[in-house]
């Protein structure tokens, strides 16, 4: 009697297992990394020599739940996101810049997608949470910023690609977590959009984004509240001809901040433009190329309106201290001197800026890539009270060897000269140079 309830209790744990690998394959994708930073300045006043040096990680993890043919939950969560022997940020309710979680939950693991895709015969539909603010090229894009909660919609139509998407990017509706919050007190996003692969060298594509703000409505704002509306166009198009590859993209965002106590002339129109071109000749062995990026700044003197609405994206990283993502996340901004109120800053996103750069490469052998830029930033416009507009020339220098086809190790040196822009209200204030070493091993899989 003991052989065949073993037998039984036996052939019952093979049923569950076979059922459970029948019902749904799961597929994992991902990556590792391990950096080191040197920072020599964390501030550009001059004098004030406090250097940083630290190791951080961070590991992401992506997983598919394929449950039938066209049918799937995917998930994504981040882990171990922290510097090596550093404090522990303290718990807290803020969403972090990069993640739906907080910082301290990504320091241990903290979920950031969660969504079901269906491809039906009628389109793909996607519902859940997922990235927010990609398209078209890598300017202006953040992917690696905090994801949000949507549904969308995708129909390939042959060599068209549309979309719609309706994203939910803040909620201050009465809910049990927020009981004492008035009514239509949100921020949802509509997009629209459509790709053309005209052949397969030359892709282009238009979005068309309208959204409607009431976070900042009487009773939620210590202000006297205000609604915001604003739309944007964003065309791109990329070219591949012979070893030239070229991809430009111009955005546009249009609107109106309307403040809802009744005082003539609070209003402001939203006016604001950002434009960007990259091209890259490649010829095997060396490469050669060019960048040039404008973002529209806000003029001190219009103050009905405001023309610094857009920037440049958290994943967008011309260089390795201007605007780089990873400095502003890891280290902090970079700050000059002040200028009245306000803090002359080195950060990332960029905004306000025209920004040149040229870079050239080599590879050697093959595992390894050699790359040098020199790259120019100046202010659009100078902000209230600060003197100059130079952002100031940063050279960098990146070695890059694939130890294996998912391993690869990074060695970079940056240096920037910096501009006036930071002296701030004062010519007679000092800045100072800055350079980085930093050095990334990188997996993926």
């Amino acid at each position: 009697m003991k052989r065949f309830w073993l037998v039984l209790l036996s052939l019952g744990l093979v049923l569950a297992f076979s059922a459970s690998a029948m019902a749904v394959d799961v597929k994992f994708s991902g990556s590792f990394y391990a950096a080191g930073i040197y920072l020599d300045k964390t501030s550009l006043v001059k004098d004030n020599n406090i250097s940083t040096a630290f190791y951080h990680q961070r590991l992401r993890v992506e997983t598919d739940f394929i449950v039938s043919p066209g049918l799937k939950l995917v998930t994504r969560f981040d882990a171990m996101e922290r510097i090596w022997g550093g404090a522990r940020s303290d718990v807290g309710t803020t969403a972090d810049s990069q993640s739906a979680g907080t910082r301290a939950e990504n320091q241990n693991i903290a979920f950031e997608w969660a969504y079901v895709e269906y491809a039906s015969p009628i389109g793909i539909f996607q519902a859940g949470y997922n990235s927010d603010n990609t398209w078209g090229t890598v300017f202006g894009d953040s992917a690696s910023g905090a994801p949000a909660g949507q549904i969308s919609y995708m129909l390939p139509i042959k060599d068209f690609l549309v979309g719609a998407m309706i994203f939910k990017e803040g909620e201050l509706s009465r809910t049990s977590v927020t009981p004492s919050t008035t009514t239509d007190t949100d921020k949802d996003k509509y997009i629209l959009w459509g790709m053309y692969n005209i052949n397969k060298d030359i892709n282009v594509g238009l979005l068309y984004v309208y959204v409607r703000n009431a976070m900042d409505r009487a009773g939620v704002s210590p202000s006297n509240g205000s609604l915001t509306t604003f739309h944007v166009l964003e065309p791109y198009a990329k070219v591949k001809i012979g070893p030239v590859s070229v991809e430009a993209e111009l955005d546009y965002a249009w609107g109106k901040t309307k403040a809802e106590d009744g005082v003539i002339g609070s209003d402001v129109d939203i006016q604001s433009l950002m434009a960007y071109v990259n091209a890259v000749a490649d010829f095997g062995m060396v490469y050669a190329g060019g960048t040039f990026a404008y973002i529209s700044g806000d003029d001190p003197n219009t103050k009905d309106k405001s023309e610094s609405f857009l920037d440049g994206g958290m994943d967008w990283n011309p260089c390795l201290i201007m605007f780089n993502q990873d400095i502003t996340y890891w280290a902090g901004a970079i700050n000059g001197y002040a200028a009245g109120s306000a803090i002359t800053s080195n950060s990332s996103p960029m905004s306000n800026a025209w920004f040149g750069q040229g870079k050239v490469g080599v590879r050697p052998i093959a595992p390894l890539d050699i790359m040098a830029s020199l790259s120019y930033a100046t202010a659009d416009k100078k902000p209230a009270g600060v003197l100059n507009s130079l952002y100031g020339w940063e050279i960098d220098v990146t070695g890059t060897y694939k130890l294996t086809n998912n391993l690869s190790y990074m060695l970079g040196v940056g240096y920037l000269f910096t501009g006036d822009y930071y002296k701030g209200d004062n010519n007679a204030n000092s800045v100072t140079n800055n350079y980085i070493l930093i050095n990334k091993l990188t997996l993926t899989f």
